[in-house]
């Protein structure tokens, strides 16, 4: 029998994979928020399958998303990104990622990681929502709005609503499987 998921995996094996897998699963490593935060960043405007396509292109050429390696990129490393056709070569997304690596440790230095500081806005526990279609899940919430913010007062980039709510999604502060794919109930 065919196992339920959300619908917006579609068939695409490299989507199914990441669904099944991946989003919605709780993180808690400084290194793989950041990398989410990274592909969210530059997913904005396009789809996830094509950032999802290009992620180890983005592994090799962000040496791994190691934030103070990132941190300390300088005029000749980013016009080596913008030369780099497997990945998003967005000198904008580029210089933000620069950026969001600094303010990353930033908020480190201040909470001592920044898993602290992210998973504070939902008390360290995940939000289970309850949604019958993917047709019912928002794009932004008042609390994806508030931090946000609060991640834009810090120097962040890149970083709407938007793009905080789907990292909030694929990192398992909030659980938006539908309650009938198979994996609601395993995250």
């Amino acid at each position: 029998m065919e196992k339920k998921r959300c619908n917006w995996c579609g068939t695409d094996p490299l989507y199914i994979e990441y669904h099944d897998t991946e989003w919605g699963v709780p993180i808690y490593e400084d290194a793989k928020l950041f990398e989410f935060l990274i592909l969210e960043t530059f997913q904005a405007g396009l789809s996830w399958i094509t950032i999802l396509r290009k992620r180890e292109n983005f592994r090799a050429a962000l040496d791994n998303f190691d934030y103070k390696l990132i941190s300390k990129y300088n005029q000749t490393k980013i016009d080596e990104l913008l030369l780099n056709a497997g990945i998003i070569r967005n000198k904008l997304k580029i210089k933000a990622t620069i950026t969001n690596a600094q303010a990353f440790m930033q908020i480190q230095n201040e909470f001592g990681s920044f898993s602290t500081y992210i998973w504070s806005f939902v008390n360290n526990v995940p939000i289970k929502n309850s949604w019958n279609s993917m047709s019912n899940v928002p794009a932004t919430t008042v609390l994806s709005d508030t931090i946000s913010k609060d991640l834009k007062k810090r120097g962040f980039k890149f970083v709407g609503s938007t793009v905080i709510y789907a990292h909030m999604q694929a990192t398992g502060m909030v659980n938006d499987h539908i309650k009938d794919c198979f994996r609601y109930h395993e995250v």
